[in-house]
């Protein structure tokens, strides 16, 4: 039995889907996943700030407190970023890599 080449151009398709699509399915869990520990650190280091400046006894010891934290959330959050800048070109690469064989012909055809 022989394959119609448009059911193998389709066969072909589906699977270069399906492949995309299971690179962005674990790639978006690992950028919730990243997401969602950062936001529970970031509430606790709030939470652990907010109770070192409630029981600071001077302005000085709460300026202290209040810059070692903003300090802290922006090192945090530049790291972050960071990470997920990285996250994202993952995704992008495993996303674009079924389609770039069919790509490369497209390109190769003009």
């Amino acid at each position: 039995m022989t394959t119609d080449p448009m059911q193998k151009f389709g066969k072909e398709g589906m699977d270069m889907a399906m492949a995309s699509f299971g690179a962005w399915s674990k790639n978006a869990q690992a950028i919730a996943t990243e997401l969602a520990d950062y936001s529970r650190k970031s509430f606790e280091a709030s939470a652990a700030a907010l109770e070192k400046l409630t029981s600071a006894k001077t302005i000085d010891k709460a300026m202290e407190v209040q810059n070692e934290y903003l300090r802290s959330s922006y090192q945090d959050f530049v790291a972050q970023s960071t990470k997920l800048t990285e996250l994202y070109s993952e995704l992008a690469k495993e996303a674009y890599k079924p389609f770039e064989g069919i790509l490369k012909q497209a390109g190769s055809m003009k």
